[in-house]
């Protein structure tokens, strides 16, 4: 506990302090919050965009972006819940192709970034398309019914007040958490954000990275996607069609920078917590739940303008003069004519 408090980023801390007085504000005002039920909802829906956010996550710490990560999620499960329904498929094996498709989808998009050196944010804006227009064929927009119980059961478990489904975020966290601290990959793929020209110079598996780091995303995609379907206990096509929001509100809030070298997984956690509360909380007093989108933008602003403090400093930031050289009025000097023994 120590160690965790010792690494703690300023910014994972600040944002920890905000979450205890959020909740407890919540708790204040509204007494329900603290409600079996309450805690049960929240805790489930925040287990499944923390997920999200985590594959934007790894994605912006080699300095690129996803936003395939949604229709990756939907594709996902429409083929599980398709192969278990229409197929009869065991829930074992629709599920292990499931998550399989979901990183092998990842990892198109990063070898199709490496290839082609197209801005990551433009090619995983098409292929989000292509993945949802795969999902709309195969589903003509009509959800798969009645899932195995089994799979919508795991949905809706909980402890208490603690949803089943989150067993499966902890575990995946934390083992992110070791990929990237203890790994040479992982190390290697905070590098290579950090500075590519200087990892390739350096002989590091630029590639290899790229493309395990969306792999990776697009595998993170499909496990929430796969858990969505079982909280719904159907397969919708709509599944992932608003994560694009959630997945760099944490990272982001969480102090991320846009240009790599940086993964901030408790700031994640704890940004992603925030959420769920802003969420939650205008939902318990009666608020227009609509403003969360507004709240979350205003964050996401404020992450990146603050993450731009950071690298430049406050000065610099609101700079108004322009740094181009002046512009004077004073003609060009005529050219000194040359000697005649210079001359031919």
């Amino acid at each position: 506990m120590v160690a965790i408090w010792r690494r703690m980023s300023g910014v994972a801390l600040g944002l920890l302090i905000v979450d205890l007085a959020g909740a407890l504000l919540l708790t204040v005002v509204t007494p329900s919050f603290t409600s079996t039920y309450n805690l049960f909802i929240t805790g489930r829906d925040f287990s499944i965009l923390l997920l999200v956010a985590l594959a934007q996550m790894i994605v912006l710490a080699v300095g690129q972006m996803n936003l395939s990560i949604g229709a990756i999620g939907g594709l996902v499960a429409i083929v599980e819940s398709g192969l278990m329904v229409s197929y009869d498929t065991p829930v074992v094996i629709a599920i292990a192709c499931g998550l399989v498709l979901g990183a092998a989808c990842g990892a198109v998009n990063g070898l199709l970034i490496h290839w082609t050196k197209v801005n990551s944010f433009i090619l995983t804006l098409g292929t989000s398309y292509v993945f949802a227009g795969v999902n709309l064929g195969i589903t003509h927009a009509t959800p798969f019914y009645h899932i195995p119980g089994a799979v919508a059961s795991f949905g809706q478990a909980r402890i208490g007040a603690f949803p089943e489904i989150a067993i499966v975020t902890i575990v995946l966290a934390v083992a992110l958490a070791v990929f990237l601290r203890q790994t040479v990959l992982g190390r290697q793929l905070l590098a290579v954000g950090g500075n590519p020209v200087a990892a390739a110079l350096s002989g590091l598996p630029v590639r290899r990275v790229i493309v395990t780091a969306h792999g990776i995303s697009g595998f993170f995609g499909a496990v929430a996607g796969t858990l969505l379907m079982a909280q719904l206990g159907e397969g919708q096509p709509t599944i992932g069609v608003t994560w694009i929001l959630p997945s760099f509100a944490g990272p982001i809030i969480g102090g991320a920078v846009l240009a790599g070298g940086s993964a901030p997984l408790l700031g994640t956690v704890f940004a992603m917590v925030l959420v769920s509360l802003i969420s939650d909380g205008l939902i318990l007093v009666n608020a227009n739940p609509y403003w969360v989108q507004f709240f979350v933008g205003a964050l996401i602003l404020g992450g990146v303008l603050l993450g731009r403090v950071r690298a430049v400093g406050l000065r610099d930031v609101f700079r108004l003069k322009s740094t181009a050289p002046p512009v004077t009025d004073r003609p060009a000097e005529e050219p000194v004519p040359r000697r005649p023994a210079e001359q031919k």
